[in-house]
């Protein structure tokens, strides 16, 4: 797995520490890094009580490694700050960012707080077998258990990690565990199944269709077959075992743009060389069978691990973080809808959002000028530090403070206009639902073409048509992703030449004379045709600005078969017209007056979603697809719309 990949799943100031260790030029050499590392181990040996290589017992038998920082001069009982994660945090090695993973237990350990590290069950020194999200589920309450009832422990355990550290989170919070205070998600999409409208799986589908990103990262984790110690070594041991083994996989780069390219897709990781699991494989001792690819969206399997789905109810404090271009931002927002609308009334009021405008799990690394792929947001700084400790000060310690007297439920960063807003809800209060409608005389094909989005739909049909030959998807360039390798470089990117294409439909607003506010979900609903049994259709979401820069905000795909619900196919009959939803989008975006707003519609967005072979067949197992020529109607008996959450205010900067 790419160090790149590693990073994204750290906690606290991890985030920001450990990008120097990538930095090219001038990253600091190994002797420096160790070094620092030896400084900061004698620090912590110094402040803390340090316990590396504990083996917890799960109600199985199974054995989870953990390491456990707690102040040497406690008073008392203190509480914890629990970081269970699939990574490995072994902290000898200073390749894997070790004086990084010392400065966040330092830190918790200089505020009162015992800080403990878990491999989920199945990686590192943790026994098992691994399955995503670390199935039976009730290891997460197990861990929780344990950390409560430590001697040293006051009883309460809080969670916070990003990406792979946080997606955990919401299915054990919503057992209840004993202990459990509060947690906070960071970039936790992947830990999101099936909420409201949005049949996502953990990150693995959009639409219906297979969100690529999670090939990429299981390479390097679904580490079936690995070395292990023996068993029965005593702690003693294990620690000096683990000074020369780290149990990492060396696995070599791999170049995902080719590597995604495989057809069929269930043969990806064979082409990669990487080592069996569940991306393809039935799995001994799995409890969700394995085998991800050959699922359906709503397939058992996926209520059977460690997916939050909305028939789950948490009940503790939350304060959920999310990012514009992450990954699956709008199922996250779902997701804090869903607690506040279902968790009991105090609770209900004790959960908050803050939503920054960088990609996956970067957050922490806004600057005086955040640049997010080509765009500058300006200065998105924040101070989560004082955030983050001042929650856990409350809700571990039981201190009295002020922070969420004057701290807003939601707070949000628009970008455009470049600044945090405030809002007591999602979307903010007052929000209106504005339509677009599509329009064109038949020639919406690429940016110079005649489509355009209008306050009323066209009185006539006269469809866009197109041709998507799926050996010749349209690439990914930019947009709200992470986790891919090198395949797709996430974030705002100039899309003018994209829309050179002719495979691409452009439908573009009016310049807009007092500017306006997106805050909030967007959806497109199409009127389609085409002459395959099945296929899809994209949507981006762009602000254009007057130079003729066309910046990408959100992106969303829907995968025909399932306009109808992701419990069931149907299939298109050649010349019939129909109405697709495409999965909705959402944004905080201020069109300044004289931009205008744009949408590209078309039939792939590769390989940031897998390409829809066009045979109505399973797809993940076919090599050779067909072409399609795709339409979309508009006109009164048809109107394609587009619908934004906008927000009027007074003045605008």
């Amino acid at each position: 797995m790419s160090r790149r990949l590693r990073i994204l799943g750290l906690p606290l100031a991890l985030l920001v520490s450990a990008s120097y260790l990538t930095a090219q030029p001038g990253a600091p050499d190994q002797r420096a890094l160790r070094a620092r590392r030896d400084s900061m181990e004698a620090e912590l040996q110094r402040l803390a009580v340090v316990e590396r290589k504990v083996m917890i017992p799960m109600r199985d038998g199974i054995r989870i490694q953990a390491d456990v920082y707690r102040p040497r001069q406690a008073s008392g009982p203190v509480p914890a700050i629990f970081v269970r994660t699939p990574y490995n945090f072994n902290w000898w090695d200073v390749r894997l960012g070790a004086p990084a993973d010392m400065s966040s237990r330092l830190d918790a350990i200089k505020r009162g707080y015992a800080w403990v590290d878990m491999n989920e069950r199945g990686h590192f020194f943790s026994e098992g077998n691994y399955d995503i999200l670390g199935p039976p589920l009730t290891d997460g309450v197990d861990e929780i258990d344990w950390v409560s009832t430590r001697p040293w422990s006051n009883g309460k355990v809080g969670l916070i990690g990003c990406s792979s550290t946080a997606e955990w989170q919401m299915a054990v919070a919503a057992q209840g565990p004993k202990g459990l205070a509060t947690i906070i998600p960071q970039g936790f999409g992947a830990g999101v199944g099936r909420v409201g409208r949005f049949f996502e799986q953990g990150n693995w589908y959009r639409g219906g269709a297979v969100q690529m990103l999670f090939i990429a990262w299981l390479y390097g984790e679904q580490n079936q077959a690995r070395p292990m110690p023996p068993p029965g070594l005593s702690q003693d041991e294990l620690v000096r075992f683990s000074k020369s083994f780290d149990l990492s996989q060396n696995l070599p780069p791999v170049d995902w743009a080719k590597g995604l390219a495989t057809l069929p897709t269930i043969d990806i990781m064979r082409a990669v060389d990487g080592p069996k699991g569940i991306f393809a494989d039935s799995m001994p001792g799995i409890a969700s069978g394995g085998a991800m690819m050959k699922r359906t969206p709503n397939d058992p399997a996926w209520y059977r691990g460690g997916l939050f789905h909305d028939d789950m109810r948490i009940n503790v404090p939350g304060l959920w973080m999310m990012t514009w271009y992450d990954v699956s931002t709008a199922p996250n927002l779902e997701t804090f809808n869903h607690v506040v609308r279902t968790a009991r009334p105090e609770i209900a009021k004790q959960q908050y959002a803050v939503i920054a405008p960088t990609l996956h799990c970067a957050h922490r690394r806004a600057t005086e000028n955040t640049v997010v792929g080509e765009r500058s947001m300006g200065d998105a700084r924040y101070d989560y530090d004082a955030l983050t400790y001042g929650w856990f000060d409350i809700f571990l310690k039981g201190e009295k403070s002020a922070l969420l007297d004057t701290m807003p439920r939601v707070r949000y960063f628009t970008m455009g206009m470049n600044k945090w807003q405030a809002s007591e809800s999602w979307p903010p209060k007052g929000a209106e639902t504005m339509r677009l409608f599509l329009g064109s005389g038949g020639k919406a094909n690429t940016r110079m073409g005649d489509g355009v989005l209008a306050t009323t739909p066209p009185r006539t049909n006269t469809p866009d048509t197109f041709t998507y030959d799926p050996m010749k998807p349209v690439p990914s360039y930019g947009g709200n992703v992470c986790c891919t390798g090198n395949a797709v470089q996430g974030g705002a990117m100039d899309q003018q030449k994209m829309e050179e294409r002719p495979d691409i439909l452009v439908y573009t607003s009016d310049p807009l004379p007092e500017g306006l506010e997106v805050t909030g979900e967007v959806e497109l609903t199409l009127h389609v045709s085409s002459d395959a049994k099945d296929t899809d259709f994209t949507v981006k979401l762009l602000d254009v600005y007057p130079d003729g820069r066309a910046y990408n905000l959100d992106e969303s795909i829907q995968r025909v078969r399932y306009r109808e619900g992701y419990d069931k196919e149907v299939f298109m009959e050649k010349g019939k017209v129909y109405k697709v939803t495409v999965g909705p989008m959402t944004t905080s975006n201020w069109f300044a007056p004289g931009h205008r707003i744009r949408i590209e519609v078309s039939s792939s967005n590769f390989p940031r979603f897998d390409r829809n072979m066009n045979t109505g067949g399973r797809n993940w197992d076919e090599k050779t697809g067909v072409t399609a020529t795709n339409a979309v109607h508009h006109s009164r008996q048809y109107p394609s719309e587009l619908k934004l959450t906008v927000v009027r205010r007074k003045t605008a900067s």
